[in-house]
């Protein structure tokens, strides 16, 4: 199941390098093999994509769209509005209080994001604001 993991995730060039000398990007994509390993039903990831590039982020995402077709439950802190859309199913918008929780295309709104970030803000259709 290990190297099964890693293959997943694009690591497994890596698998004998210690942890400690991983590339930011690298380290989130083994902390989402180990996920794979222990069959998690719910994954929490606290902004996965902070940091990483591009690959990592990329290579990290079709392996979480795995994971929700097989009816895993992933809850995720993002703050890239741009890509809002085309990751998430549900979103859940915070600013010290709830604004509002459901699917992307109700909840995602201009109304929704003023209130969170305070400023007028405009989201079209392919997830820019």
């Amino acid at each position: 199941p290990i190297s099964q993991a890693l293959e997943m995730v694009d690591m497994t060039d890596f698998a004998k390098r210690q942890i400690g000398r991983l590339s930011g990007g690298q380290l989130q994509r083994v902390l989402i093999a180990r996920c794979l390993v222990q069959e998690a039903d719910l994954i929490i990831l606290d902004e996965p994509f902070a940091g990483i590039d591009n690959r990592s982020e990329s290579a990290i995402m079709i392996v979480l769209r795995k994971l929700r077709a097989e009816g895993k439950t992933i809850l995720m802190v993002h703050h890239d509005l741009k890509t809002v859309r085309s990751y998430f199913d549900s979103v859940v918008m915070m600013n010290i209080h709830m604004i509002g929780a459901g699917p992307v295309a109700t909840t995602f709104t201009d109304r929704n994001l003023e209130q969170a970030y305070g400023l007028p803000m405009h989201v079209n259709q392919g997830g820019q604001s």
